[in-house]
């Protein structure tokens, strides 16, 4: 193979024309393994439903005089099981409507996810690109300190944060964004330590093009399908660290619900009606379900390298 020479193409040559690029897969032929995939499936539903459930519940949190439909207590009606009449989840020990609660809860619990996530993925991507093109010292600087600040444990960083601030959402949000964005930046510096050696960044760097614009315009295009994957993981992972944050008292404080906040105060009452612990631990368990089967669906579609067969 001959070396690539640069001055055989005029200078307003567009990059595109370095390099022939096979055709692309239509969506029909990327979406056929996500559709044959039934977990995946499954995971799109749930993902959805409970997007749905989280638009309502945010809807009765932030809508004035709707927010009485969790917070009301009822206390002749306290711990009823689910299916009573009018309350479809029961209530909690103070009366509250479980069903109206756990949609707030997924709303909290899913605004966190994604909160975390654009920021560690804001974060990540800049810091993982960085290191990874430059190389050198540059990389060695920018590795130390990922793997620093991936060996914190969320739970120490949340009790700094609490203690700085304040119990409270911003709080959980920034704690756990300041120990996640490092995991996505290891991998955002793997794909892009293999995909700098390819031929259309080679040619790019031959035209003289800045590289900065070869991160932007050529780099980052080429790991928005990894992004979304890992977008749907860190989500995951987020609403189970949310939720273990609010259940030792960290997290959402009351009147605000949280679904492991619902789980610390049911855990008192589970000789009496267990569905005030169980409901919202079960919502949590089919949220992450549903994220994670999705994440599976998106890996097929946009690594056909890794489908299963």
């Amino acid at each position: 193979m001959t070396a690539f020479d640069s001055s055989s193409l005029p200078p307003e040559a567009p990059i595109e024309a370095v390099v022939a690029v096979a055709p692309g897969l239509t969506w029909g032929e990327r979406l056929a393994p996500f559709l044959a995939n039934k977990l995946a499936v499954l995971g799109a539903f749930l993902t959805f439903f409970f997007l749905v459930v989280a638009c309502i519940g945010a809807a009765i949190m932030f809508v004035p005089g709707w927010s009485d439909l969790y917070i009301d207590q009822r206390l002749r009606e306290t711990l009823l099981r689910p299916l009573s009449p009018g309350f479809p989840l029961g209530t909690d020990q103070f009366g509250r409507d479980m069903m109206w609660r756990i949609a707030a809860g997924t709303a909290v619990s899913l605004f966190t996810g994604l909160a975390v996530t654009i920021i560690s993925m804001f974060f990540g991507m800049i810091l993982g690109a960085l290191a990874g093109y430059a190389g050198g010292i540059v990389d060695r600087v920018i590795s130390a300190f990922i793997d620093l600040v991936w060996g914190f444990p969320v739970i120490l960083v949340a009790v700094i944060f609490v203690g700085a601030l304040k119990p409270g959402l911003t709080a959980v949000i920034l704690a756990i964004s300041v120990v996640n964005w490092a995991g996505f930046a290891r991998i955002v510096r793997a794909q892009v330590i293999s995909l700098k050696e390819r031929a259309f960044i080679e040619a790019a760097r031959a035209l003289g093009v800045p590289s900065w614009k070869i991160i932007v315009r050529h780099l980052v295009p080429n790991m928005l399908g990894t992004s979304l994957v890992m977008a749907s993981y860190y989500i995951a992972v987020t609403v189970i660290a949310e939720a273990g944050l609010a259940f030792i008292g960290l997290g959402a404080q009351p009147p605000t619900p949280s679904l492991g906040q619902m789980i610390s105060e049911g855990r008192n009452f589970l000789y009496v009606n267990p569905w005030v612990a169980i409901l919202p631990g079960m919502t949590i368990a089919l949220i992450v379900l549903g994220l994670n089967t999705l994440g599976d669906g998106l890996r097929d579609i946009f690594d056909p390298h890794l489908r299963r067969s």
